[in-house]
C-alpha cells in the first residue's frame, strides 16, 4: 500500500463539502416529502439514492484516511466527522423508508415541523464545511445547530405529549412514534457533527 507523505487536506475538505451537501439535499427532500405527501415511494427512492451516494463519499473519506500519512487534523476527528455526516443521512433515509413501510396516509403537522428543523440544521452543517479549511468562522454554525437541536427537543416533547393524549388510535401512535423518534435522532446527529467541529476548532485555535 502506498502512503501519502504530503498532507492531502484538500481531498478531505472537498469530500466533506460533498458529503455535507448531500446531507442538506437529503434533508430538503425529506421536508418536501412530508410537506407534499402525494408520492412517498418516489420521494423515498430519491432520498435513498442520496443516502447511497453519501455512503460512497464516506468510504472515500475512510480510504483517504487509511492511505494518508499526514492529515489536516486528527484522524479520530476525521473519522468522527465522516461518521456523523453519514448518520444524519441514514436517519433522513430511515424516516422516508418508515413512511412507506408504515403506509402513512398523512404525516402529523409536528412531523413537518421536525423536518423543517432538521433541514435548517443540515443547511448549517453544509455551510460550516466551507470554513473547515481555515477553521475560522465556525462558531456561529455550531451555536446555531445547538440552538436548533434545543428547538427540536422542545418540539419532540410536544409531539409525544400530543401522540399520547388519547386522540389517536394505538396502532397509529406506534407508527408515528417510530418516525418522530427517527426525526429527533437525525437532529441530534446534526448536533454531534457540530460538537465535532467545535472540538476540531478548539484543538487548532
Amino acid at each position: 500500500m502506498r502512503f501519502q507523505i504530503i498532507p492531502r487536506g484538500r481531498d478531505f475538505y472537498e469530500l466533506f463539502e460533498r458529503a455535507s451537501g448531500g446531507v442538506a439535499d437529503g434533508a430538503a427532500l425529506l421536508a418536501k416529502l412530508l410537506a407534499d405527501f402525494h408520492d412517498p415511494e418516489t420521494a423515498h427512492a430519491e432520498i435513498r439514492q442520496r443516502e447511497h451516494d453519501g455512503d460512497e463519499i464516506t468510504h472515500e473519506i475512510l480510504r483517504e484516511l487509511n492511505t494518508s500519512f499526514v492529515t489536516p487534523f486528527d484522524r479520530e476527528d476525521i473519522h468522527h466527522l465522516a461518521s456523523g455526516l453519514d448518520d444524519i443521512l441514514d436517519g433522513v433515509e430511515a424516516v422516508a423508508d418508515m413512511c412507506v413501510l408504515h403506509q402513512i396516509k398523512e404525516p402529523l403537522p409536528e412531523m413537518r415541523q421536525q423536518a423543517d428543523v432538521l433541514q435548517r440544521a443540515a443547511e448549517q452543517v453544509r455551510d460550516a464545511m466551507g470554513h473547515l479549511r481555515d477553521l475560522r468562522g465556525l462558531e456561529p454554525y455550531w451555536v446555531e445547530i445547538n440552538r436548533l437541536e434545543n428547538e427540536g427537543d422542545r418540539l419532540y416533547r410536544k409531539t409525544l405529549a400530543a401522540l399520547f393524549s388519547g386522540d389517536y388510535k394505538a396502532m397509529d401512535v406506534l407508527k408515528w412514534k417510530d418516525i418522530v423518534d427517527q426525526l429527533e435522532g437525525a437532529i441530534d446527529d446534526c448536533e454531534d457533527v457540530a460538537n465535532t467541529l467545535e472540538s476540531i476548532a478548539l484543538k487548532h485555535a
